[in-house]
């Protein structure tokens, strides 16, 4: 019982200093919401205004109706047709039009009368990403569009129409995939650099020996250092997860109870690592710099941006060491696919495995640091 009053005793010293200093303060407020709300609206795949410049020497009914389809897709806006093949490419160079057609003047008589007719597509690929996905838009387009076409002059009917049906995101909105990641993103940056903190702060304020002097024991300081950065970590999550669901309308299909068991499971790693980052630190600008080393190759090598089967099978297999990884596969799936917690097992035990080993070298590196 003595020892459970004095860890409580030292769980409610750290929340106190924690939320007297200002500058934590900001850290567990401030970042967390400037980066949901830049994440959540900056941070999209899809294309919602691709300037389209166009030559059309055709003039024909079906050269316009074309046209028409494209300029009425949210995802282009028709910025003016041009009177050279010349100038046309001069606006894609530069940059004023990331999509620029190009008809021939036969375009029209050559439908009407059952003929393919070639339409030049030129797409600015400097961002190879941006262009993929806008020639993805204007593909759709020509195919509902040679569809029509087919059925309204009898002609044959396509070879071979692609129906696309897709699972968990029926409208493929990036920012349903993104929003989710974001409660691992946040929770690690808040989670690492509060509990990486934790020590080192002590240490600079010349209050550690002090600390040492008490009858508590190193786990019990441990422990002490830990619940905190544990239960900010859940508020936060909780706190995210609400915005995601309520003002960004991200479904939340999954069990509440298999999100929270591997959130929590997220966290128990990223304390471990924070206390081990903190173990080692003498001021708290040197775990803050220890923390952003940690966080970067962790975003880097967890999926959030890019897959990780684009990866070098080397970096692959260095990502098995990322908790972030497990958190983001676990929140996704729990959020779009409706997941429990039978089908999570599997990035469970990953994370437990990070937690129990990030916890006992931390143990040990304080020990060492203590004495």
């Amino acid at each position: 019982m003595n020892a459970l009053l004095q860890l409580l005793a030292l769980i409610r010293k750290e929340f106190l200093a924690l939320l007297r200093d200002p500058r934590s303060r900001f850290v567990l407020i401030g970042p967390p919401i400037i980066q949901l709300l830049v994440f959540g609206y900056g941070a999209t795949f899809d294309l919602n205004d691709v300037p389209v410049a166009v030559y059309n020497p055709d003039r024909g009914a079906l050269s316009r109706q074309l046209l028409a389809r494209v300029e009425g897709s949210p995802a282009f806006h028709l910025i003016g047709e041009v009177e050279s093949e010349g100038h046309l490419r001069r606006l894609v160079d530069e940059r004023k039009a990331m999509l620029a057609l190009s008809f021939r003047s036969d375009f029209s008589r050559n439908l009407e009368q059952g003929r393919s007719a070639p339409l030049q597509a030129i797409l600015d690929g400097r961002n190879s990403n941006s262009a993929l996905i806008a020639l993805g838009y204007l593909r759709n387009i020509l195919i509902e569009f040679d569809q029509e076409v087919a059925a309204r002059h009898n002609g044959p009917p396509l070879p071979a129409v692609l129906k696309v049906r897709a699972w968990h995101n029926a409208n493929l909105a990036s920012r349903w995939f993104i929003v989710p990641g974001i409660v691992g993103l946040l929770l690690l940056v808040v989670t690492l650099v509060v509990t990486a903190l934790s020590i080192a702060r002590e240490r600079e304020a010349g209050t550690f020996d002090q600390l040492l002097v008490t009858p508590l024991n190193p786990w019990q300081i441990l422990v002490g250092k830990s619940v905190p950065g544990l239960l900010i970590g859940l508020l936060e999550a909780t706190f995210i997860i609400a915005v995601a669901v309520l003002w960004f309308e991200v479904p939340l299909r999954g069990s509440l109870g298999a999100l929270y068991f591997g959130l929590l499971l997220f966290l128990l790693s990223i304390v471990g690592v924070g206390l081990m980052i903190s173990a080692i630190s003498v001021t708290q600008q040197q775990a803050l710099l220890g923390a952003f080393l940690f966080l970067i190759p962790a975003v880097i090598l967890s999926g959030f941006a890019t897959p990780i089967a684009n990866m070098p099978e080397v970096v692959q297999w260095l990502s098995y060491l990322d908790p972030l990884r497990y958190a983001l596969v676990i929140v996704r799936s729990v959020f779009l696919e409706g997941a429990d917690a039978s089908l999570l097992l599997h990035q469970y035990w990953p994370m437990a495995l990070i937690g129990g080993i990030s916890l006992l070298a931390a143990d040990w590196l304080a020990r060492h640091r203590m004495y």
